[in-house]
Parts: structure tokens; sequence; C-alpha cells
């Protein structure tokens, strides 16, 4: 961020190396590796493209932010402008020797490309490399699969304009309702993260109805679950050598054998312990 952006030359960014970070730690950056950027404003001068990204590096005010009411009282803005609105943005230009010359929109982004990528993946792009082919195509056709998590169905149908929660029974469940008549109408049901059935009511009065599995997900593995069975080879413990451990006391207030360390005659003695209830 900052007053002073980026300058593009012969495939050469300028600022880099130690002054590129000492600005960065000094104002912060505007657009981090990988982000998504906006182009705001482009301008054309004599040598030079400016590129303006994310709004740019400069406050900008509407024209009647400028107008003022003068009076007793003094003056007043007619349109006060919000102080928390920093600029946050920045801008890079593409520098020529004398002038721009005529380029097409191919070998501008060729130009930008060691400041701009233009062919990374959108945010959908990426999350679809990461389901099941079967899965990919739904969303790609914008159907619904009995199986599907709620991130998926977003994917695929985006947010319901309706969305209902009920119970059935000791289940409780979502419906999620998409279109309205005389459109054809899905409603969707979802029983925690699972889309359970999906029933649609079509134009000409009849009704479809899934409720059987249509797409299998791997589980996502259980990090505590993989913990609590990972027990150390030698845990501390407080019994002799050779000495099996005590039975644990019963939760619901019944009496437990515990065992006692043998006697001078070597056998094992048991005693009853009260327990109270949990």
């Amino acid at each position: 961020m900052g007053k002073k952006g980026l300058t593009l030359k012969d495939g050469v960014v300028s600022p880099n190396g130690d002054e590129l970070q000492r600005l960065m730690v000094l104002w912060g950056p505007a657009v981090k590796p990988g982000d998504e950027a906006r182009i705001t404003a482009v301008v054309i001068k004599d040598d030079r493209v400016h590129f303006e990204i994310n709004g740019g590096p400069i406050k900008k005010q509407k024209w009647y932010q400028h107008i003022q009411v003068s009076g007793v009282g003094g003056t007043t803005p007619v349109a006060p402008s919000d102080q928390n609105a920093n600029p946050r943005g920045t801008y890079v230009d593409l520098v020529f020797d004398r002038y721009v010359p005529d380029l097409t929109p191919e070998k501008f982004k060729e130009l930008l490309r060691p400041v701009l990528d233009f062919d990374a993946k959108s945010a959908m792009e990426a999350y679809l490399d990461t389901v099941p082919p079967k899965v990919k195509e739904a969303i790609q056709n914008h159907q619904v699969l009995v199986g599907m998590n709620r991130e998926m169905l977003i994917y695929a149908k985006g947010r319901p304009p309706k969305k209902i929660r009920e119970k059935d029974g000791e289940t409780e469940y979502e419906e999620w309702i998409y279109g309205e008549p005389p459109q054809d109408v899905d409603f969707v049901r979802l029983v925690g993260d699972e889309v359970m059935r999906v029933e649609t009511m079509k134009v000409d009065g009849t009704k479809t109805l899934r409720a059987e599995k249509e797409v299998n997900l791997e589980p996502q593995p259980s990090v505590a679950k993989a913990a609590s069975e990972q027990k150390p080879a030698n845990a501390p413990t407080l019994r002799r050598p050779g000495e099996a451990p005590a039975e644990q006391p019963a939760p619901n207030g019944r009496t437990t054998p515990v065992y006692v360390p043998p006697d001078a005659s070597g056998k094992p003695n048991f005693s009853i312990a009260e327990t109270s209830p949990i």
C-alpha cells in the first residue's frame, strides 16, 4: 500500500529487492500473492499505461463531497466523507520507451505477467478440482445429488431463497427451497451436513422424489479419534511390576470389587468399595 506503486518496464519490476521489502514492512501489502485483485481504472498516458488496483492508493471523493454550506455556525459539508474509508489499493505502471504502441489484450496480459496472473483459477475452478468427477459434473450442470454436503449444494444451486427448519421425530432437518411456481420447485432436505432427499415439483403437477444416496463421499478423518486411539507404549503407572490393573468403579452407583495387593501369604485379596452415583 502507500502512494508509491509498482513500475514495470521490459519485464523488470521496480521497486524490488530490499527496497520492496522495506516498503512492504512500512505500509503493508495491498494484495497478497494468490489473492484476487480488481483493475478498477486504466489510464493511458504518454509513455505508460496506468493500472489502478483495488481502488488505487489515493482516497477519492465524489463531486458532491466537495460541496460545503456556510452559515452562522460555520461551514458544513453536504455529504461528509467516511473517515474510516482508508485507501488500501495500489497501482501498476506499464512503461514503454517513448509512446504506447498498439497492443492486443493478450499482449497486455503477457507484459503484465510479472505482476498479475490472468490464468489463475477462480474459486469455483479450484474447488471443482477437489471433488469427485460425478459431483463436478453435477455442480457444473446445477444439479443436486443425494449425498452431497452443504458446500457442494451451495456451489451447485447457490444459497436458497427460502429455508425451513423442521423436525421429523427425533431428527432435525433443514428444507432448502429453490424456485417458485410456475417454475419447477426443488425441495432439498439436509440432515446435518448431508443432502438426504431431493423432491421436485414440476410445472405440470408431477412430483419426483430421490432419497437413495447417489454419491458416496469419503468421511473426513477425525483427529480427536485418531489421537485417542494412539496410546504410549510405556504409559506412567503407580502399579508394582507384575501387578494387574484394578477395576474402575462403575458410574451407576453399584459396588465394584477393587484389587488389593497380596498379603504375606501371597494370596490376592479383594475388597468391596462403595461408589456413589454420578
